[in-house]
């Protein structure tokens, strides 16, 4: 699979906010549609970056950077190329943006019972380190979890 990573454009926005919506949203109500998408691509303090393969977007991942730390705000990968290394190449690429920035504590929210997705930021040295109740619209708990880029990730 050639898989190519790079900022997202303004034309990657509807897509990226499709699967926002059927990768991760699913069951909740929509809150990363195209608008939030573009207000992203906008802000400086945020990096979108998307994977593509020579026919479509395959994997996005976007990360705000706040004055301390920086937070993966969505990450997803489309079920047909995913445990492929897009993820981890998504989230490498943002690791290495932000210690250029000198950002070295990454936070993220998952839903509680997405086991799988606990198990692939706990092989890349995320670590537990709370739970939010209610955070997705109050219907569903949060884990929160923390990676400091200062500590070898195994």
């Amino acid at each position: 699979m050639n898989i190519q990573l790079g900022l997202a454009k303004c034309k990657d926005a509807p897509a990226i906010a499709n699967m926002a919506r059927n990768l991760i949203e699913h069951g909740l109500p929509w809150s990363w549609n195209e608008r939030r998408i573009m207000r992203c691509l906008a802000n400086p303090d945020c990096v979108v970056v998307t994977a593509q393969d020579a026919r479509r977007l395959v994997g996005f991942a976007i990360m705000e950077f706040l004055d301390d730390r920086a937070h993966l705000s969505l990450l997803a990968v489309q079920p047909g190329c995913q445990r492929m290394g897009v993820g981890r190449a998504l989230l490498e690429w943002l690791h290495s943006s932000a210690r250029t920035a000198g950002t070295f504590l990454v936070h993220l929210e998952i839903r509680a019972g997405n086991e799988p997705a606990k198990a692939f930021y706990k092989s890349l040295g995320f670590r537990e380190a709370g739970a939010r109740r209610g955070y997705y619209s109050g219907k569903e708990d949060a884990v929160r979890m923390a990676r400091d880029l200062t500590v070898n990730a195994g």
